[in-house]
This record gives structure tokens, sequence and C-alpha cells, in this order.
């Protein structure tokens, strides 16, 4: 083969390769960082837009499922070094054909997430710690499934500098103490012709290795500023009190630790009709005199505000609890099962009463006694003769 055509070859595969990198997807263009962005931008973008195009902001929204998807490949492809990498080089196309590699070489594509959760090597630094928030939710958010807004004030990285507190990039340079190692060597003197040598951090970059000449304006060198952050809490049918609802690393942001989490802890505020006992509800109705006595139709209005219906004939005892199938709370696992509701008559007496009202009712209590003993009369004479 002449040195003519090896070199037209060549350059007939770099521009293949260029044009596969073009053809697929700009997974810098999905997140709206620079080619250069660091992890720090690209994580705080990718947080940023899978908010708003998350699913369950945005039900039977098939064009959102769809970018939510795009934006979450983009990310797990950017925050990855390795293919990171690949994909600057060889563009998706070169990412496929890498896994595929993988994957007739035996390898495990997920072995490294796996790893991190089955007893491998911890991976990245120490997180910051999480922030912990009391959510209060009414009975009804619980009942009916609820989307809450909250808005923290939390610690975030500099939108300047990125998190590296400088200027510019020409504004960072390498420690002339360490020479960029972070550690220098220390000498002492023992004995007399013994000298112990020893590692410490380098005073002048504090161990980072690099030294900032002009600082970033926007933070001032600190690195991070105060931000606000809103976010959208989804409460889920059936869920109890006491319950978290975990925003993965949404805790305060730092260059020099991974990102705790955000943990909303739920507390039901007391409702004026209903106490909730596991999935059952509780409640109680008051009786007038007259309606313990003679019955009554009585509604409840439930927490969707349906109505529910309670009716009884004749006498209803103090205290006397019905229990209503279905009515209670729904199933946190099974929104198509439900508790059940207890309700509790309590029977309000009149303050006075008149006396002709005591004397009609004495009589009536002194009618059904007389019935009840000859009924009990009747009763025992009819069981002695069918005995003998």
């Amino acid at each position: 083969m002449t040195r003519s055509l090896r070199l037209w070859i060549g350059i007939l595969l770099v521009l293949s390769i260029q044009l596969l990198v073009e053809a697929g997807k700009d997974y810098y263009k999905v997140l709206d960082v620079p080619k250069n962005a660091p992890l720090s931008q690209i994580k705080k973008h990718f947080k940023k837009l899978s908010r708003v195009y998350h699913p369950d902001k945005n039900p039977n929204d098939a064009t959102a499922s769809e970018k939510f998807m795009e934006i979450a490949e983009a990310y797990e492809v950017l925050s990855n070094e390795e293919k990171r990498n690949t994909y600057d080089r060889f563009g998706e196309e070169g990412l496929k054909q890498q896994q595929q590699q993988q994957q007739n070489a035996g390898s495990n594509p997920f072995g490294n997430i796996f790893s991190q959760f089955f007893g491998g090597q911890p991976q990245g630094k120490p997180k910051t710690a999480n922030i912990e928030i009391p959510l209060q939710v009414s009975l009804e958010d619980i009942y009916n499934g609820a989307n809450i807004e909250v808005d923290i004030s939390k610690q975030v990285i500099c939108n300047h500098c990125f998190g590296s507190g400088a200027h510019g990039s020409d504004s960072i340079h390498t420690c002339g103490a360490c020479q960029g190692q972070g550690h220098v060597l220390k000498q002492v003197q023992i004995a007399p012709g013994f000298v112990q040598q020893f590692q410490q951090q380098c005073d002048k970059c504090q161990g980072k290795g690099k030294v900032i000449t002009k600082y970033c304006k926007a933070c001032n060198g600190h690195k991070i500023n105060r931000g606000n952050e809103q976010y959208t809490v989804t409460v889920e049918r059936g869920m109890s009190s006491g319950q978290k609802i975990v925003f993965e690393e949404e805790s305060n942001e730092s260059p020099d630790f991974d990102t705790g989490d955000v943990v909303f802890t739920l507390k039901t505020t007391a409702h004026p009709t209903f106490e909730r006992r596991g999935n059952d509800l509780y409640t109680q109705i008051k009786l007038s005199l007259i309606e313990a006595l003679a019955g009554f139709s009585k509604s409840i209005e439930h927490l969707d505000q349906t109505l529910v219906k309670v009716s009884r004939t004749g006498v209803t005892q103090y205290g006397f609890v019905e229990k209503i199938d279905g009515a209670g709370m729904p199933f946190m696992d099974n929104h198509d099962q439900f508790g059940d509701m207890f309700v509790e008559y309590l029977v309000e007496f009149p303050e006075t009463v008149d006396q002709q009202f005591i004397k009609d009712l004495q009589e009536h209590i002194e009618v059904d006694s007389h019935w009840l003993d000859a009924s009990k009369n009747d009763l025992c004479r009819s069981y002695f003769e069918f005995s003998t």
C-alpha cells in the first residue's frame, strides 16, 4: 500500500469518525452547558432541568417524559469521566461500540453501581449534612394526595467560578512551595547525627496543590453563595405521619464534599372531624335525646368532600359505635383498598325537660316494661309445656 493511499484512508477514517460524532445527540446542548463545563455545573443543570420535566409534575405528557429521559441519558454520560472522554472523542456511536465491546468481553456495565450498594469500595467524597425539614400536611392532603411547593434557602456552589474560587482559569497556578503535591517534606534533628523526616500539609496552598492569585468577585473566593431552590413535594395517598420523602443530593453544596439529601418528614395536623388510626378513621356524631330515642338520618362530609350517610331507627345507646366498611383511608400500596370508618354516637341531654314530657316518657316506659314482663311469662309457660 502506497504512502498516499494510506494517507487518504486515514483522512477518510477521521472524517467518518467526525460525521458519527456530529450525527449523534449533543448531550451538552441537552443539559445546556458548555463542552468544558465542570462536573458541578453539569450536576446543577441536570437537577434544574429534571425538576422541570419530571413525570410527576407533567402527568400524561409524553413530550415531557421523553425530554426527562433524554436529560437523564445526557447526565449519565457527562457525569462519568470515562464515558465523557469517549463521547467527546467518538460521539454517541462510540459509546455504543464501547458498551458492545464490554458486553462481548463479559464485563458487567452495571458493576460499579451494584458494588456501591453491595459491599464494594466506597465511591466519592464525604457528603454534606442532610437538611431535615418537618412538612405540615392536612389529613385531606394524605387522603387525596397533594403536590406541595416548598422554597429552601441553602448553600450553593458559586455560579460564576463553579466552585474554584478564582476569577478565571488563568488565576489558578500550581503551588510553588509543594510543586502541586499538596504536602511537603520536613526534617527534624532528634539527636546528633539523627534526622527524622515526615510529611505535612503545605501551608501555602492548604493541601490543595493550587494557589489563586485573583479571587472570584461573585463569592470573594469562598466558592459558595447563599441561594434558594423551589421543590415540589409529592404527598402520595395513604402516606403516614412521620414518613420521609427524600430528595437525593439536594442539600447544601460544597466543592470539597458530595452533596447530602433534603429530607422532608410528614407531620399531620389535627383534623376537626376525623382521627386516623392506621388506615381507619374515627369520628363522633352528637344526637339529641329525641334522635337517640326515635332514630335519625345524617350525613358526614368526608375528606374528599363526598357525603357519607348514616341513619338508624329506634333507640341508639350513648357511646354506641357503628362501623362503615371501606370508608377509611386509602392504603398506600393499593389506592383501591380502604380502611374502615368508626362512628361513635354521643347523646346530648337537654338542660331542662318539660314535666309533661317526663310523664309521657314514664308512661311509655311503663307500657314497655309491662309488655316485656308479660312476654317473659308467656315464654316461660310455653317452654314448660313443651318440656313436659
